[in-house]
């Protein structure tokens, strides 16, 4: 059974255009199109729906940033192409695509040790190495030592790829990928308590 965008979005729970992020950035498999509109299957949306939310209790900080992106746009940057998430861009672009330039707090994000990155309240990318960072004259931050753990290529199943080696990268990345992650802010930064017992 095929479900227009509309009805997948209601039956999610999200706005029709929260969903079609997910659509642009490539991370919803068996997709059909009926001339202009896009028709999800329904398991698609099932699986959606029941996405486990991100178990931040297991993290050590008592508070973690959340970068939130929308899909992936030309960034008319040097040093990178992109900006936002799409599942197609490499490893390195999408790297280059998410650490930076963020109005934010840039200790409180190197003190959490991880940055979840969300699409549509998804989590779709980890960072770690956040521990040095620069600020331009904007007053927005990068942190050019910044890994990327790992990423999602398709939301449903969840199908992740793991890019950083060392053991904590891989731990963090499998721990959050794929999971949902609420978080509300006025900007691209968030701050999300963990729960962490002190």
């Amino acid at each position: 059974m095929l479900l227009t965008t509309g009805q997948a979005a209601e039956e999610i729970g999200c706005a029709i255009t929260t969903l079609r992020r997910l659509v642009q950035a490539g991370l919803l498999p068996g997709l059909s199109r009926r001339g202009v509109r896009v028709m999800i299957p329904l398991e698609t949306v099932q699986a959606l729906r029941e996405r486990s939310h991100a178990p931040l209790h297991q993290l050590e900080a008592p508070e973690v940033a959340v970068l939130r992106v929308d899909t992936a746009q030309p960034a008319h940057e040097p040093g990178r192409d992109w900006l936002g998430f799409a599942s197609s861009l490499t490893p390195e672009d999408l790297l280059k695509a998410l650490r930076g330039w963020w109005r934010c707090d840039a200790a409180s994000v190197a003190a959490g040790g991880v940055l979840p990155v969300t699409l549509s309240g998804y989590v779709v990318a980890v960072l770690t190495g956040l521990e040095r960072w620069e600020k331009n004259t904007k007053g927005r931050h990068a942190f050019p030592d910044a890994r990327l753990a790992g990423y999602v290529t398709d939301l449903a199943t969840p199908k992740t790829v793991i890019t950083s080696g060392p053991d904590g990268d891989r731990r963090l990345a499998k721990l959050l990928l794929g999971t949902r992650l609420a978080s509300h802010s006025g900007g691209a930064v968030a701050y999300v308590t963990t729960h962490t017992a002190g």
